[in-house]
């Protein structure tokens, strides 16, 4: 059962790689009082492909809205609304494959909906009561998408750089910043604009019926 609202309340959070969106995401889910809040990753959707070789996975480009299984999102979005539990697939990015677990999640009065391709798909706007994309320089970008990939999942720089000019750039060129137009809000400068995040915590404990005073002071404060 939802604590305080009948039927939970969406929000997209949108943007290039390294944007920071995550950052932001996250700490809006830590801004939340207990249990009000979900957390989905749309990385967590990618498309299940066990018929390719190890190969032909490597070659896929993970930055096309082909990659990705959003009818699945779509229909587990509406499942939550119904208010009820879905079970996420969990992602093997050394495989490219679903690793066959799944992590189970409960409907919340918020929930938060974070990826660079989220705001792309019309579907998903659809279903987005509030669609917020992170807008941050390029070059912060590809330097934290370097980083990220290089220590969290395993790859050379060559790697890293050879995948950033075939796909990351060119697509985030052709979808990813196109999709801002959606936005019903721009925050610049990622987890680090503490007024934007003020603005958007108070717009979600709104949503809950709750007063900002009666919150603990945000985790970015």
């Amino acid at each position: 059962m939802l604590a305080t609202r009948q039927t939970p309340y969406f929000v997209g959070i949108a943007g290039g790689s390294g944007s920071g969106k995550t950052t932001v995401a996250r700490k809006l889910f830590e801004g939340l009082p207990e249990g009000q809040g979900l957390l989905l990753q749309h990385d967590s959707y990618y498309r299940h492909r066990p018929e390719l070789s190890d190969e032909e996975r490597e070659q896929i480009n993970f930055d096309h809205p082909d990659a990705l299984d959003n009818a699945l999102l779509v229909e587990h979005l509406d499942v939550l609304r119904s208010g009820q539990g879905i079970d996420v697939p969990v992602y093997d990015f050394h495989t490219h494959l679903r690793s066959g677990q799944t992590i189970r999640a409960e409907p919340a009065p918020i929930v938060l909906v974070e990826g660079i391709l989220i705001l792309v798909d019309e579907g998903l706007r659809r279903r987005m009561d509030l669609k917020i994309f992170v807008d941050t320089d390029s070059d912060i970008r590809v330097l934290r998408r370097i980083r990220r990939d290089m220590q969290s999942r395993g790859r050379s720089f060559e790697q890293v750089r050879e995948q950033y000019y075939a796909s990351v750039r060119p697509m985030h060129l052709r979808f990813v910043e196109p999709s801002k137009s959606y936005a019903d809000m721009v925050l610049p400068e990622g987890g680090s604009n503490v007024v934007a995040l003020d603005m958007v915590m108070v717009k979600l404990t709104s949503m809950l019926g709750l007063r900002p005073q009666s919150q603990r002071p945000p985790p970015w404060r």
